[in-house]
């Protein structure tokens, strides 16, 4: 979707309150280019401005979408387009691209591993991208991005010799760094498969595998929708953008769905393995009872019958009819072993 229109913004028309101090404390402006480098934070962000320089590129990062008013202020100061006040605000979009006159709006979701739920959840992302900008948003505190911040500073690579489209692919990359991240630590939860003989399947087992599965399946979600956003990418007319980083984007999400899938079909095959032997187990212990039970249950049968209080028994007048009995006994014992050797039940 590609919108023309554009009307001045009001930008204190929110009347929520804006907490100017909250923030500057949570915003950074970088512009730099091949020769110079600039950092401005915290009280030094009393006025934000995106050059239209395009030798000199500008990366405003914000934490937080509580900052309704400051967003109104950057986009009328740049002269934005309006609409992005709505898109930039909103922290529930699901994955889509949306293409303006001048830039183009991409939200995502970005996964960090909590240690405290042992889970991986999903922050949004939202990146506006112009010729010489990129505006980037992150829902939760955190910096996923230092390492690009401090090869900027020093000038590490060919980043400050490269557009703002460069810049985006790194960012690009660092957040499908993050989905690696969160990969492995599912993955080494399921490290217990390794070793069948020591794993047993209880249902609190069962339970934890499945939810990791689940989590799997999420971030195979997630990738896909990258994946189908970079698509977009790809057609947008807003400006030049060197499609070889949409392609290299596009390879490393496509490997690791692929590694995804495979963890998928592999942890699947490997459950069925376990409760396969587990059954097998079971079946073993059930045929060494019935085969306890095939010997043992007509000797029982037998003293059943002589342990009845009647007075009428002949046999117990017998004066050998104890002796009898247990040979009779013995003699079931040895035809019932030698049934259950010819059926083959021992091997």
């Amino acid at each position: 979707m590609k919108r023309k229109n554009r009307r001045k913004v009001n930008p204190y028309s929110d009347k929520k309150s804006f907490n100017i101090e909250e923030f500057k404390a949570n915003s950074s402006l970088i512009t730099y280019s091949k020769e110079s480098y600039h950092l401005l934070k915290g009280e030094e962000l009393n006025q934000i401005s995106i050059t239209k320089d395009t030798s000199v590129i500008s990366w405003l990062n914000i934490y937080g979408f509580q900052h309704s008013q400051a967003v109104r202020k950057i986009i009328a100061d740049n002269n934005m387009d309006e609409f992005l006040i709505n898109l930039v605000i909103d922290n529930n979009h699901r994955n889509k691209v949306i293409e303006l006159d001048d830039c183009f709006f991409l939200t995502l979701k970005s996964p960090y591993y909590s240690s405290e739920s042992n889970e991986t959840k999903f922050e949004q992302m939202v990146f506006v991208v112009g010729e010489t900008y990129v505006w980037s948003i992150q829902e939760v505190e955190g910096d996923h991005f230092q390492h690009l911040r401090e090869r900027i500073e020093k000038n590490l690579g060919i980043i400050r010799k490269k557009g703002a489209d460069y810049l985006f692919y790194l960012l690009m990359e660092a957040i499908i760094d993050n989905y690696y991240i969160a990969y492995d630590k599912l993955t080494e939860a399921n490290i217990g498969l390794d070793n069948l003989n020591e794993t047993k399947p209880t249902p609190e087992f069962a339970l934890k595998v499945e939810n990791n599965k689940r989590q799997l399946n999420q971030i195979k979600r997630m990738t896909i929708s990258i994946k189908d956003a970079i698509n977009q990418l790809e057609n947008i007319d807003c400006f030049e953008f060197d499609i070889k980083y949409f392609i290299e984007i596009k390879e490393q999400i496509g490997l690791m769905s692929d590694e995804i899938d495979f963890n998928l079909n592999q942890l699947d095959s490997t459950l069925n393995l376990m409760f396969s032997i587990q059954n097998h187990r079971l079946n073993e212990v059930m045929k060494t009872l019935t085969i306890f039970s095939v010997i043992f249950i007509p000797l029982t049968f037998l003293a059943g019958i002589y342990g009845m209080n009647f007075k009428n028994m002949p046999e117990l007048q017998t004066e050998y009819g104890y002796f009898i009995l247990l040979g009779v006994m013995v003699l079931v014992s040895i035809v019932s072993i030698i049934f259950i050797k010819r059926k083959k039940w021992f091997s």
